[in-house]
């Protein structure tokens, strides 16, 4: 019998089709999610990995990354990426499956990126952070360099270090971290001996000394996972009951009687509603803080095997909390959101768009919510919220009032020694 030619096609492309991998960690951001702002999901000076390799655009940065690498090699004094290409040739398998989508590179140009994105990267970290302080009192703790590369091109330009740092933290933009640990056991010199996740928290966050060492021991699949890690450390992993939940704005919260206040804190875990105040970690709100949450929040909607949205809610706790410039205004007096952007209504318009096209399932935060809404239906606290606004806003309002109190006693007094005097 003759095989229909249709049907050998179709047979063909099943064929074709690779099998699927319950490791896959590094995704592009589907459409949905992309159009609402293209450009929090795209580089803007670096590319790392396979989704945006190849693009000219960032022809300088590759011209640095072959730079780092030539350096790497002088300072270890070898003439040669032998050992270290064996070792990424045996990882070769393992790192494509971490990929969603089939890589479509040659094993030659696949295991060229792996070492020179790699290597620029643990190159990178090293320039920006030292290795183990010389200080006895302070053996532990990890600082900057102190323009040790006279000659870098990217150390000389806080642009370059701040996009530098905003491209590493990008969902599609990412190496397996095993890779990058591997990379950096490889090149370690004899005074290096911290282990690759401190040094690239360290870094990450900008913070000298790091965190506990014992979480970075976890297993994290890349930098920007790393870096989710470090937010949401502490924060329990038991997935919540999903129920519909409303929160007034900023606005309609204070003329219900709630009151604002900055938490010590800077966890997700620190918001807190007691007493009538709702407490808020501060937020500094700066240029690439729209690009950092949307990708946290990708990672979150993406990764098949996570049952809780950290900042899908925490996201969107905050959207409700926002409807326009006056709730950020609110805000930001308060001392909750620190505006490096210089306009409120900035600040309110990515807010409101942040959670378009995600998928929001409960919240992290479910009780606040409730605390909330049963402090805003008591009418006691809206009364006595009204009271407050409208006559005890000021100090002269206060003084008007106690003035008018004054005088209504003193009329009452007068009118009932005159009825006494009457009555005698």
């Amino acid at each position: 019998m003759v095989q229909d030619h249709v049907s050998i096609h179709i047979e063909d492309m099943l064929r074709d089709m690779p099998a699927t991998s319950p490791e896959h960690s590094i995704f592009r951001v589907h459409h949905q999610l992309r159009e609402v702002n293209e450009k929090a999901y795209e580089p803007v000076i670096l590319a790392i990995g396979p989704y945006h390799y190849g693009n000219g655009k960032f022809k300088f940065m590759e011209e640095q990354k072959l730079r780092y690498l030539q350096q790497l090699l002088n300072r270890r004094q070898e003439g040669s990426v032998d050992r270290y290409v064996m070792t990424l040739r045996e990882l070769e398998q393992q790192v494509r499956n971490c990929y969603a989508e089939t890589i479509d590179l040659s094993q030659e140009k696949f295991l060229a990126m792996m070492l020179i994105d790699g290597c620029f990267i643990i190159e990178l970290l090293r320039k920006c952070i030292l290795e183990k302080s010389r200080d006895e009192d302070d053996s532990d703790r990890l600082r900057y360099y102190s323009c040790r590369y006279l000659d870098d091109p990217l150390r000389e330009s806080d642009w370059l270090q701040y996009y530098l740092r905003r491209d590493l933290l990008l969902l599609e933009n990412q190496l397996p971290l095993f890779v990058l640990s591997k990379l950096y056991d490889l090149t370690k010199g004899p005074d290096e001996h911290h282990e690759f996740n401190v040094v690239a928290i360290e870094y990450l966050t900008c913070e000298e000394g790091g965190p506990d060492r014992n979480w970075t021991r976890g297993n994290w699949e890349h930098l920007l996972h790393l870096y989710y890690g470090w937010r949401t450390h502490g924060l329990p992993e038991k997935p919540l009951p999903h129920c519909t939940l409303v929160m007034p704005s900023a606005i309609e919260l204070r003329e219900s009687g709630v009151r604002f206040r900055a938490a010590k804190g800077r966890h997700l875990g620190d918001i807190k509603f007691e007493n009538g105040t709702l407490e808020i970690p501060v937020l500094d709100v700066e240029d690439d803080t729209e690009s950092e949450f949307r990708n946290l929040i990708a990672y979150e909607q993406l990764h098949q095997r996570r049952d809780i949205y950290y900042f899908t809610h925490y996201v969107n706790l905050m959207d409700f909390l926002i409807n326009s410039s006056k709730d950020v205004e609110i805000l930001r007096r308060t001392g909750i959101i620190k505006n490096y952007l210089g306009d409120d209504k900035a600040v309110a318009q990515m807010f409101n768009k942040m959670c378009d096209e995600v998928l929001i399932f409960g919240s992290y935060y479910s009780e606040i919510f409730q605390n909330v809404k049963a402090h805003c239906d008591k009418r006691r606290n809206v009364w006595m919220a009204k009271l407050r606004r409208e006559y005890f806003h000021s100090p002269w309002a206060f003084l008007s009032v106690v003035t008018v109190i004054v005088l209504l006693l003193l009329t009452a007094t007068q009118t009932v020694f005159t009825v006494l005097s009457y009555m005698r």
